[in-house]
C-alpha cells in the first residue's frame, strides 16, 4: 500500500475520536468518579504522608462515595500519563480534555493494533474497511475518550481480541498457544480490574476454542489446551489482584481490610440483584436494540455478517470471532438490568467479521455487475452510517447544560459589577500564596456556588470548578466592610470559589441555606428561595422535531411552553427552539449552518428534521438588600 494512503488511514481513527471530543468536551454521572478521581491525583499528587487526612479532606470521593467503591487504577494510569503535560496547559479545563484525550488515544491505539491482524487474515483492504466501519461507528468513536470503566476495559479486550485472531489463523501451534495464552491473560486482567461482564466473554472465548479443539483433535486435544488456558487464567489473576488491591485500599483507606472494588460492586450489583434499581429491558434487547445501533451501518448485522459465515473464504475465522460473541451477548442477556457499554467489547469483533466480507466484495467489484452493485451498496451505507454519526454527535454534545452553564459561570462573573449588596462581599482567609508565610493573613472575596442535581450529573467536574475559580473579579468598591479596609488590594483579584453540591431535601427547603449563595445554577427556578436574577439561560437537547416549510430555524417551538419566571417574575422567559443539525455542531452563523438551509430550501421544499433545544439550566444571580 501506499505510504501516504496507510499513514492516512491509521490517522482515521485517532482523529475522529478527537473530533468528537473536541465537539462534546464535557461529561456526565456515569463518568463522573474517575474523571474526580483523575483530577484529584493531578491537582493533589499521591499523599505519602498523612494520607489519611490528605485524602478524606481533598479527594472528591470521600465526599461522594458513590453505591458502590470503583478502581483508582484507570484514573492512576490516565493520571500518570498525563503529568508531564500538565505545565503545558493554560487552564484545568484544557487538563481535562487532556486526560480525555489520553485515554480516547489509547483505545485508538488497540483499535489499529486489531486493525493489523485483521489485515493479515483478511487481507489489507479489510483492514481499511475495518477503519471505516469503526470511524462511521458513532458510539466508540464518541465514548473512547471518556472515563467510564468500560472505556479502560475496551482497550485490553481489543488487544486480547488481536491475540486470539492471530492464535485462530496461526498454524504453528506453539505460536497459536502463546498468542491465546496472552489473549486470555489480558481478558482476565481487564475483567478482575475494570468490568466483572468480561469474565463471561473470556468463558465463552474459551469454550469456543475448547469446543474447536476437541472437533479436531478429539479428547487428546484437552489436556493441552487446559495447559494454555488455565496458567493464563491463573497468572492474570494474581497479576491484576497484585494491582488494584494494594492500589484502591490505599485509596479508599479501607486497611487493614483489603479492597476489590471490582467484586464488591459484581456482589451488589449481580449477586445481590441492585442492579435492577436502575432498571430492567427484556432479553432481546442487546440482539435486536443495542448491537444494531451500536453496528450503526444497517449492511453489518443484515448483510456483512451472515455473508462472512456463509461465504467459505471467510467463514473459519468469522466463525471464530462471531461465535463466542454472540454467545456473550445471548448469556448476558440474562441479566435483567441492561445497557449498551455493558456488551461494547464484541463490537471490534463484529466489524472485524464484516470487514472482511466488504473486502470480499470490493475487490471484487470489477467482475461482475452484481459484486458492482453490492460495492455501491457498501459506500451507500458507509456514507449513511457517517451522517448518522454526524447527526448523533450533534445531538449528544447538546446533553451537557451542567457543564456548559459552569463554563459561562466564570465570565458572567467577572462582569458584574460588585457592591456592598452583592456578589462577593463575603470573605475568606486564603492559604499563603507562593510560600509566603507573613504575619498578615491573605484575604480573597469567597464566592458561594450552589449546583443542583441536574448540573452535578451532566457536566458539572472539579477541572471545571478550578477553572471558573481562576477568573478575575471586578474591583472591590469602596463600600466594602470596614474591617477588611487595609488588608484588600483594589483592582482586578481571583477568589475562593465554593461550590455546594447539597441535595438534601430538607437543607433545599431553607430560606437561610439560599441566602448564603451568591450564584445558583438550577433546573428549576422554584428551588431557589429568595430573590435572584436571572442572568443566563443553558439549553440543551428536547427531542428530534419535524421542520414545516413555512418554520424557522431558531424560531420557537409551538409545542413548546413558555418558560416559568422567577420568584419575582423578573426573569427571562425563552421558548424552546428548533436548530439544524448544522447550527448546533458549527455554530448559528457557520457556513455549514447556511447549506442545511439551501439544501432544506431548494430539495425538501422547506420540510427538515431538526434539534429541538429546550432550557434546562438556569444561571441565577443573587439579588440582596
Amino acid at each position: 500500500m501506499n505510504p501516504i494512503l496507510e499513514s492516512f488511514i491509521t490517522l482515521i481513527l485517532p482523529t475522529v475520536i478527537l473530533i468528537h471530543l473536541f465537539w462534546a468536551p464535557f461529561t456526565k454521572v456515569e463518568e463522573s468518579f474517575n474523571i474526580q478521581a483523575i483530577h484529584d491525583i493531578l491537582a493533589h499528587g499521591i499523599p505519602l504522608r498523612n494520607s489519611d487526612e490528605e485524602i478524606a479532606t481533598k479527594f472528591d470521593h470521600f465526599s461522594f462515595p458513590g453505591s458502590v467503591p470503583r478502581t483508582f487504577v484507570g484514573a492512576l494510569l490516565v493520571s500518570g500519563l498525563s503529568w508531564p503535560w500538565r505545565n503545558y496547559i493554560r487552564s484545568p479545563a484544557q487538563t481535562q480534555m487532556l486526560a480525555r484525550m489520553v485515554l480516547g488515544l489509547y483505545n485508538a491505539f488497540t483499535l489499529l493494533s486489531l486493525r493489523s491482524t485483521v489485515s493479515k487474515v483478511f487481507g489489507k483492504t479489510a483492514g481499511i474497511w475495518f477503519v471505516l466501519f469503526h470511524a462511521t461507528q458513532f458510539h466508540i468513536m464518541y465514548y473512547a475518550s471518556r472515563t467510564l470503566p468500560n472505556m479502560y476495559a475496551l482497550g485490553l479486550s481489543n488487544l486480547a481480541l488481536r491475540f486470539y485472531l492471530d492464535s485462530s489463523t496461526t498454524a504453528d501451534t506453539r505460536a497459536s498457544n502463546r498468542n491465546l495464552r496472552l489473549s486470555f491473560y489480558l481478558l482476565t486482567i481487564a475483567g478482575i480490574i475494570f468490568r466483572s461482564e468480561l469474565a463471561l466473554y473470556l468463558a465463552t472465548l474459551a469454550l469456543h476454542q475448547l469446543l474447536k479443539r476437541v472437533r479436531s483433535s478429539g479428547l487428546s486435544g484437552l489436556a493441552p489446551y487446559l495447559r494454555v488456558v488455565i496458567p493464563a487464567g491463573l497468572s492474570g489473576a494474581v497479576v491484576a489482584l497484585a494491582i488494584t488491591i494494594p492500589v484502591d485500599t490505599f485509596f479508599w483507606r479501607t486497611y487493614p481490610a483489603i479492597l476489590w472494588p471490582e467484586w464488591v460492586a459484581f456482589t451488589y450489583n449481580t449477586i445481590q440483584g441492585h442492579a435492577s434499581d436502575w432498571g430492567v429491558s427484556p432479553w432481546h434487547y442487546y440482539l435486536f436494540n443495542a448491537l444494531p445501533r451500536l453496528l450503526l451501518n444497517p449492511l453489518i448485522p443484515t448483510f456483512l455478517l451472515p455473508f462472512s459465515l456463509l461465504n467459505p473464504a471467510t467463514r473459519g475465522p468469522s466463525f471464530d470471532l462471531v461465535a463466542p460473541s454472540v454467545a456473550f451477548v445471548a448469556l448476558y442477556s440474562a441479566l435483567p438490568h441492561k445497557e449498551w457499554r455493558f456488551v461494547i467489547y464484541v463490537v471490534p469483533a463484529l466489524t472485524a467479521s464484516a470487514a472482511a466480507s466488504a473486502s470480499y466484495l470490493w475487490t471484487r467489484r470489477a467482475k461482475s455487475l452484481l459484486y458492482r452493485a453490492l460495492s455501491l451498496a457498501l459506500v451507500g451505507s458507509l456514507a449513511f452510517s457517517a451522517v448518522a454519526s454526524t447527526a448523533l454527535l450533534a445531538i449528544s454534545s447538546t446533553n451537557y447544560p451542567g457543564g456548559a452553564a459552569l463554563t459561562r459561570l466564570g465570565p458572567l462573573a467577572a462582569a458584574s459589577t460588585p457592591d456592598s449588596t452583592t456578589l462577593g462581599t463575603s470573605f475568606a482567609i486564603a492559604e499563603p500564596e507562593n510560600g509566603d508565610s507573613g504575619d498578615q493573613p491573605h484575604v480573597k472575596r469567597a464566592v458561594q456556588v450552589h449546583l443542583d442535581n441536574l448540573v452535578c450529573q451532566t457536566g458539572a467536574t472539579q477541572f471545571l470548578s478550578d477553572t471558573a475559580a481562576r477568573i478575575l473579579l471586578p474591583p472591590l468598591p469602596l463600600s466594602a466592610p470596614e474591617k477588611w479596609a487595609g488588608k484588600l488590594e483594589m483592582g482586578l483579584e481571583t477568589a475562593i470559589w465554593h461550590f455546594d453540591k447539597t441535595n438534601n431535601a430538607t437543607a433545599l427547603l431553607d430560606p437561610a441555606f439560599w441566602d448564603a449563595f451568591d450564584f445558583a445554577l438550577v433546573e428549576n427556578i422554584e428551588t431557589a428561595i429568595g430573590k435572584w436574577e436571572v442572568v443566563d439561560v443553558i439549553e440543551a437537547f428536547g427531542g428530534v422535531a419535524i421542520v414545516r416549510p413555512n418554520d424557522e430555524f431558531g424560531g420557537a417551538d409551538d409545542a413548546s411552553e413558555k418558560v416559568k419566571l422567577d420568584q419575582e417574575g423578573n426573569g427571562k422567559g425563552d421558548t424552546s427552539r428548533v436548530r439544524g443539525f448544522g447550527q448546533v455542531l458549527f455554530g448559528e452563523e457557520s457556513w455549514i449552518g447556511d447549506m442545511e438551509k439551501l439544501v432544506r430550501g431548494r430539495l425538501t421544499k422547506g420540510w427538515w428534521i431538526g434539534v429541538k433545544m429546550v432550557p434546562k439550566v438556569r444561571i441565577l444571580r443573587r439579588v440582596r438588600g
